[in-house]
């Protein structure tokens, strides 16, 4: 989450700076072929950054799914070996992450 707010914070100037570059015609006064590109760079990097974001926050999720879901596998575990009548022996498990 704080990584997110990070990336969003930094992204926020850059839009800014981009829509003051938004001289793409060659007859206006103020025309600039560098600052276009410069725009389009922007432009790029943004949507690279965006793209990153997503795959950060999407691997994320999938590794808080799978940690709560071990968890609760063992927690089903320990319960089902304390019953009475259970057969089995407590296992011991090791943390893997």
């Amino acid at each position: 989450m704080m990584k997110w707010l990070l990336v969003c914070a930094a992204l926020l100037p850059l839009s800014g700076m981009a829509n003051m570059l938004n001289n793409n015609q060659p007859n206006q006064p103020g025309y600039n072929p560098s600052s276009q590109r410069m725009q389009q760079q922007m432009q790029t990097q943004q949507v690279q950054q965006q793209r990153k974001l997503q795959q950060d926050q999407q691997q994320q999720s999938q590794q808080l799914q799978r940690k709560v879901q071990d968890q609760r596998n063992s927690a089903s575990q320990r319960v089902l070996q304390t019953q009475p009548g259970s057969t089995t022996q407590p296992s011991v498990q090791q943390n893997t992450n």
